[in-house]
């Protein structure tokens, strides 16, 4: 049972603990085959469920983030927050609340941050994972770029996480539910399960 060092609720994040324990639990199992990464990190709430497994299994978690924000958090969108925004450089900056949730979380010693794109970041990546999970910038182009930057990686029998998955366009975006049924259509991964918006499938 996960216990975390933090209380949950107060990380910054858009993530449903029905999704988050699922994380944590795939997270578990994949973390036998190899280390996890997660592409999308904004605040650390998805990434403490995906550390607390890591920790338990002795493996990494790569966390992936420019800490830009993604479209919806800049300022005048839906998801903007005043208070991740630098005033000085005029940009969004989640880094720092990033790094304080992982030293409250206990999980410095687990968690990799990668300050970068995820096309920057996978220019030269050669490890195997166990686990990636995509919940990075939601247009077409950015969720595509991430699916092709990192499914080739996956381990036979590991998991492709993907977020925010709306299959009726009326309740969300598509990009993240045509880069899912991308991944079955490849026939390199079948979907094993969906919790909430969150789509859970297998490396054949």
């Amino acid at each position: 049972m996960m216990k975390p060092f933090i209380d949950i609720d107060t990380v910054k994040g858009f993530l449903d603990p029905k999704e988050g324990y699922a994380l944590y639990s795939y997270a578990l199992d994949a973390g036998a085959l190899g280390p996890v990464l997660e592409v999308g990190s904004y605040c650390g709430k998805s990434t403490v469920y995906l550390g607390e497994a890591c920790r338990e299994k002795s493996v990494s978690l790569y966390a992936i983030d420019h800490h830009r924000g993604s479209e919806e958090h800049q300022p005048g969108e839906e998801y903007h927050d005043q208070d991740l925004f630098d005033g000085k450089a005029g940009l969004m900056d989640t880094f720092w609340e990033f790094r304080r949730t992982m030293r409250n979380a206990a999980l410095e010693d687990v968690v990799v941050p990668i300050v970068a794109s995820s096309l920057v970041a996978s220019r030269n990546w050669q490890t195997p994972l166990g686990m990636v999970f995509i919940d990075g910038g939601h247009s077409l182009e950015a969720a595509q770029a991430d699916y092709h930057s990192w499914a080739s990686h996956v381990m036979t029998d590991g998991i492709l996480a993907i977020h925010d998955i709306f299959p009726d366009p009326a309740e969300g975006g598509q990009a993240p539910y045509e880069i899912l049924k991308a991944a079955v259509a490849s026939g390199l991964f079948e979907e094993v399960e969906r919790i909430e918006t969150l789509g859970l499938l297998r490396r054949c």
